[in-house]
């Protein structure tokens, strides 16, 4: 099927601030635009940690990677003891490029096992991080060396799949950005990682079946959301300065809707980098384990500080119910005349759409049973993961699967290993053409997605990442063969 390829030329970008200033029309009229460069130190307080990469090679990034528990000040005046990468929570940033080797000497020093999982990259099957499918569990004090390419532009992550929705909720995820050196300069780079973490009032750690029945079906929430670690950081930019948000949501179970009052974003890309078309969007919503591309041109009063906010998300039962708005980071503008940004460079990609003829048709419908033996549990077509029967994929087959979900919770569908595609009711593809590894399933909808199985054999795991639905059962593999 011929790709199909979008282009779309955006005229020089004038902020409103810029122009009503300039024509004298607001309280500090200037005479010439302002900066081209952010203030110094904009983003001091949300800088993640970066890999210390003891290769020398330009296309190798070689590091260590250590699991460790880490006394650290989340909240003021109290101290936590997270479970952490490298020290830091998040973890540190790893960044390369298009087709970089990436070795990662892994040691565990948990109390418990754990394995890392690279969310959303095509590598090979045994580097996948599921444990008794792809490796054994590492064991406290062991260690494992994850060695793949880094195939396909895009903002990714990394985290546990061992006890996922406590090792997670405790803190253990950090972020992956692959470049593409072709790719133009959209604006200036703010890498935003979303989480929460549940605390009481002295800081220490909530334990991970609180709420229970109630949490299981809701998923648990943590009570201090957390922007790259820090709670409601400031964040100093130049007014009417383009910028290029990368936002990676890594929550165990919350969804983000993102409210910023009077700013419109454009989204260039989803989870697998940038789509063949942009979309404008007023408030970003990402489910859990979903990374967005934005470009966004923050405008306000010079010297004014105006706060981002998390907005409930309608996702089932009871989401809404006395909820509010909570604080995610504020935005102070610089004391200065509002920038004039140069063109926005075009947005454009080509990507084929799948061709669907003769796909073969899979229903994945996520199932909730209150009497299970042990009381509460989910799965995949009425089974659960402890009983898991595999479903069976071959090298070029391509399948179009239809995500059912008839309960009352709304989930997050997650594919390992392959990039798939929306389409709809009529096997036509869901434009802007993207590639997604993860897709929301509301309640009383069926989704459909298409996906081309065209190499790496493999047992392969899907389920949905509210994490405490998947470790209720709602997981299940597909056995892809030559």
């Amino acid at each position: 099927m011929k790709a199909i390829r979008t282009t779309v030329h955006t005229a020089s970008f004038v902020t409103l601030t810029a122009l009503l200033c300039l024509a004298g029309a607001c309280d500090d009229p200037i005479d010439a635009p302002g900066p081209t460069e952010q203030p110094p130190g904009w983003q001091d307080e949300v800088a993640l940690a970066t890999v210390d990469d003891v290769n020398p090679a330009p296309d190798i990034i070689e590091f260590d990677l250590t699991a460790s528990v880490e006394n650290l000040e989340l909240t003021p005046g109290t101290t936590t003891p997270a479970w952490t990468y490298n020290g830091t929570l998040p973890g540190p940033l790893i960044r390369g490029k298009v087709g970089d080797r990436l070795i990662v000497h892994f040691t565990n020093n948990l109390p418990e096992p754990t394995t890392v999982h690279w969310h959303g990259l095509r590598l090979p099957n045994a580097m996948d991080g599921v444990p008794h499918i792809t490796q054994p569990p590492i064991e406290p004090g062991g260690s494992f060396t994850y060695d793949f390419i880094l195939r396909d532009a895009g903002a990714y992550w990394y985290h546990p799949h061992v006890n996922s929705a406590a090792q997670v909720g405790y803190g253990l995820y950090g972020a992956v950005i692959v470049d593409d050196p072709n790719e133009p300069e959209f604006g200036d780079e703010l890498i935003l990682v979303l989480s929460d973490i549940g605390l009481t009032d002295s800081g220490a750690l909530l334990p991970p079946d609180t709420g229970g029945e109630f949490g299981d079906l809701f998923g648990r929430e943590g009570n201090v959301i957390l922007v790259n670690g820090r709670v409601n950081p400031l964040i100093t930019v130049q007014p009417g300065l383009r910028q290029r948000w990368r936002v990676l949501n890594m929550a165990r179970s919350r969804y983000y809707t993102i409210g910023f009052d009077g700013q419109t974003f454009t989204r260039i890309g989803n989870d697998g980098g940038l789509a063949d078309a942009p979309v404008e969007v007023e408030m970003p919503v990402l489910i859990p384990g979903e990374r967005a591309d934005l470009i966004i041109t923050p405008t306000g009063r010079r010297g004014s500080v105006t706060q981002v906010q998390w907005i409930p998300t309608e996702r089932g039962y009871g989401s809404l119910f006395n909820r509010v708005p909570e604080d995610l980071f504020r935005i102070e503008f610089a004391d200065e005349a509002a920038s004039i940004n140069d063109e926005l460079p075009t947005v454009e990609r080509d990507i084929d759409p799948i061709d669907t003829t003769g796909a073969t048709e899979v229903d994945v419908e996520f199932t909730i049973d209150d009497e299970g033996p042990d009381g509460l549990e989910m799965g995949i077509n009425h089974v659960p993961y402890a009983e898991v029967v595999p479903f069976e994929a071959r090298i070029g087959e391509t399948q179009v699967w239809k995500l059912i979900n008839d309960t009352d919770f709304a989930h997050p569908f997650h594919l390992h290993g392959y990039f798939f595609q929306v389409i709809d009711d009529n096997g036509v593809p869901v434009l802007p053409l993207a590639w997604r590894d993860t897709i929301d399933v509301p309640v009383g909808h069926t989704i459909r997605i298409a996906i081309d199985f065209d190499e790496r054999p493999g047992t392969w795991m899907f389920h949905c990442h509210i994490l405490d639905h998947a470790a209720l059962g709602m997981m299940a593999v597909v056995n892809v063969t030559e």
